[in-house]
């Protein structure tokens, strides 16, 4: 009998263009044999995809060697770009810091929404697996998601530019995988780099998983299980807030007479707000918020409910969200970030974020997500609260660069980076018990016990600037 493995074929449809992401990694090389093995059954018409990433030196060129002789022998196109993914990491044409595995994701993405585009295909197929799925719920869950964070990697994403993102895998266990291969005798290539604990998602993988599992053998399959409900519970949610938000957010300020005037607030009405249980009190403000570019976090979120519920009229808010609140008599008022009062010179107010540590955020007025993992036990902080605060830099603000004899002002980093302008008044840093840890486009001297983590805020995960799982 011919090996199988389990993919959803309902993803597929007769006549599709379909790219194939292949790394070398036994799970797209399975999931390309498997798609070969039924492609005439499935009436797809497949094309192999590699990405060469610039990183690994010998080892990468094996890896782009392996997979183009897989594809010769398979009889499937092979497609293949190489890219510098370290200097993208180092270029400033992002807005902010990447990491090397956030570059690369992006520049993954990027690619493929390029052959979507020019090969043209229909849909590139990814070989994500259920323990993917485990690993991505679990880390999200540690960084304090939303359930929108536990839905995980999505069986599919839709582009605006045509084309789609495919996980057929996602219902497969990397154990079946290597079976697969095995009884197929196809060998598949390691990434030396997926075995380095210095990184979160191995230190979860090789490290964090396995512990759990000796509480519950079951519990990949669990978290899968939680990402599939929280991907239905936010779809419900979402056509909820389609159909009632029209009605309870309110656009503009009201005016003497009736109606209300256009402006860039929102409002939401007070006794309505109040009738509704606390879970849509807090869907409908953070969509509120979303509309003006916030994205508050859970205790964002409470203060902005506290100050709807039991706040007074005149009481105001300045969130860390850049996101300003105001209660008057009757509505909670939602308004951009910046205040009028601040000066004449049009420059935006510079919002702040605390930070949990360990913990993630993310900073709409830097367009950055943050994220502060522990490296070693919270006994070394005094067992106390841990955070940290993103800001914009101060006059007299030092940091300590890296391999450098002393600390320099970073008004003078700036000058020596040629950052002018309203991008120079809004440079952001993290202070941490007192000094800055971490500041855009500059590698600071480490700070001991924590690793700071920063990558782009983008809209989209097809975008040729975003990070998909």
């Amino acid at each position: 009998m011919r090996p199988s493995l389990p993919i959803d074929t309902s993803l597929l449809r007769p006549g599709m263009r379909l790219g194939v992401g292949l790394s070398g990694g036994a799970d797209s090389v399975a999931l390309l044999r498997a798609l070969h093995a039924e492609s005439r059954e499935l009436g797809v018409v497949l094309h192999a995809a590699h990405l060469h990433h610039g990183l690994r030196g010998d080892e990468a060129d094996a890896d782009l060697a392996f997979c183009q002789a897989l594809a010769n022998q398979l009889n499937i196109p092979f497609l293949h770009a190489q890219v510098d993914t370290a200097a993208e990491a180092r270029s400033g044409t992002n807005k902010s810091a990447e990491s090397i595995e956030e570059a690369a994701r992006r520049l993954r993405y990027c690619w493929f929404r390029e052959l979507l585009s020019k090969v043209p295909l229909d849909a590139v197929a990814t070989a994500h697996t259920l323990d993917d799925q485990a690993e991505t719920v679990l880390a999200k869950f540690l960084r304090g998601a939303w359930t929108e964070g536990l839905s995980g990697i999505y069986p599919k994403l839709e582009s605006p530019d045509g084309g789609c993102i495919l996980r057929p895998l996602l219902a497969t266990t990397r154990a079946e995988i290597e079976i697969y291969l095995r009884d197929l005798n196809q060998p598949w290539r390691e990434d030396s780099s997926n075995r380095h604990l210095t990184f979160t998602r191995n230190r979860i993988r090789h490290e964090l998983l396995p512990l759990l599992e000796t509480w519950n053998p079951r519990l990949r399959e669990h978290l899968s299980q939680m990402a599939s409900l929280a991907r239905d519970e936010e779809a419900w949610w979402q056509a909820e807030l389609d159909r009632l938000a029209p009605q309870l957010i309110l656009p503009g300020r009201p005016v003497r007479g009736g109606g209300r005037a256009a402006n860039d607030s929102f409002a939401i009405e007070i006794p309505r707000l109040a009738e509704l249980p606390p879970a849509l009190q807090r869907r409908l403000l953070r969509h509120a918020a979303a509309q003006l570019g916030s994205a508050p976090d859970f205790a964002a979120t409470e203060s902005l409910r506290s100050l709807a519920l039991t706040g007074k009229a005149g009481q105001k808010l300045e969130m860390s969200q850049g996101l300003r609140a105001e209660r008057t008599h009757r509505e909670l008022r939602l308004t951009p970030g910046a205040d009028p009062a601040a000066g004449t010179k049009g420059t935006k107010v510079p919002s702040e974020y605390v930070l949990s540590i360990p913990g993630e955020t993310e900073a709409p007025a830097f367009d950055l997500r943050l994220s502060i993992d522990l490296s070693m036990p919270d006994a070394a902080f005094g067992g106390q609260p841990k955070t940290a605060l993103l800001r914009s830099w101060k006059p007299g603000d030092r940091v300590r660069i890296r391999h450098s004899s002393s600390p320099r002002k970073i008004k003078e980093v700036l000058e020596r980076m040629k950052v002018t302008g309203s991008d120079r008044a809004l440079w952001p840093v993290l202070e941490f018990d007192g000094h800055i840890v971490w500041m855009r486009g500059i590698e600071l001297e480490p700070e001991p016990g924590i690793t700071v983590t920063a990558s782009p805020l983008q809209p989209h995960p097809l975008s040729c600037v975003s990070s998909p799982q």
